[in-house]
């Protein structure tokens, strides 16, 4: 291979790799939490306000809700789907949907 062969080869590789060591890294995006806490709505209703039987969950403590995916995941809580949806979160997504849930203001119940 000559010179100007192995100076192209090399720069194909290096330049773009020295531009992405400049680059920042992508800001964290601040909805987030919001969004991933929209997977609950369709059985705890919006921002965590269930209606009927369903477990609200605006208004609790992070920990708490922690603590109850944590034991859904394990399989120390029994349920009919909880435990399949807990597990296909990481421990920050838990704890990211938990915060956002315990932000919420719960609603007083209609008369």
């Amino acid at each position: 291979m000559n010179f100007r062969k192995t100076v192209a080869a090399w720069a194909l590789v290096a330049v773009p790799a020295a531009v992405m060591a400049q680059s920042p890294a992508p800001a964290p995006d601040p909805h987030l939490a919001r969004n991933l806490a929209a997977t609950c709505a369709n059985c705890h209703g919006t921002n965590g306000n269930a209606r009927g039987d369903m477990k609200p969950l605006a208004g609790l403590q992070a920990e708490k809700i922690v603590a109850m995916l944590n034991d859904y995941k394990s399989g120390a809580l029994p349920a009919t789907i909880m435990h399949q949806i807990a597990k296909g979160y990481t421990d920050e997504q838990i704890k990211l949907i938990a915060g956002y849930f315990a932000a919420q203001q719960p609603k007083k119940p209609r008369p």
